[in-house]
């Protein structure tokens, strides 16, 4: 079980830690609540270490839909950029896996687009919106391996998550998202 592999010149990295202490990242994402407020589990994290600043930043550009992302500066973050996604609520927004795999792609995709280099990234809708995190794990795993390859600007992205079991989740994920590839 490896934690960090190349995929197409890219560095994939899973640790357990806090999101908002990754200052080697240029951007880290935000699993993100529709109205882009302060709120719960990481979306509480990332905005009392931004400041009140990101809330006044992020406000106005939602309210976002399952699957979006949208990008606001760290403020009080090490981190220069915050990709903010709505995923889906398990159970409740359909197609779950699909919009999933978007929150992934339309961060790495702007990410891309912006020039940033590296990124961290939470285990979207596994907290308060219920995806199971095994299945979770697959759908961020398949769509960072198949879409990094084609990027010109993000060299490493990690997967930053709360605890082991999440850990080993997403390592056991990613290393069968590799072997398909």
């Amino acid at each position: 079980m490896d934690d960090v592999v190349d995929v197409g010149g890219c560095r994939v990295e899973v640790v357990v830690g806090d999101i908002t202490a990754q200052p080697d990242l240029a951007a880290v994402v935000n699993a993100a609540n529709a109205q882009l407020r302060t709120g719960g589990g990481v979306a509480g994290a990332i905005h009392r270490a931004a400041g009140p600043q990101l809330e006044r930043e992020a406000v106005p550009l939602g309210p976002i839909s399952p699957g979006e992302c949208v990008r606001t500066a760290g403020h009080g973050l090490p981190n220069a950029h915050v990709l903010h996604c709505l995923g889906p609520v398990y159970g409740q927004d359909h197609p779950a896996e699909e919009l999933l795999a978007a929150c992934y792609r339309n961060a790495l995709l702007i990410a891309d687009e912006l020039g940033i280099d590296s990124i961290g990234f939470p285990a979207i809708s596994t907290g308060a919106f219920g995806f199971p995190m095994g299945p979770a794990a697959e759908v961020a795993t398949t769509t960072v391996v198949q879409l990094v390859p084609a990027l010109e600007h993000v060299e490493l992205v990690r997967f930053v998550l709360f605890d082991d079991a999440a850990y080993h989740a997403h390592v056991n994920a990613l290393a069968a998202a590799v072997a398909n590839d």
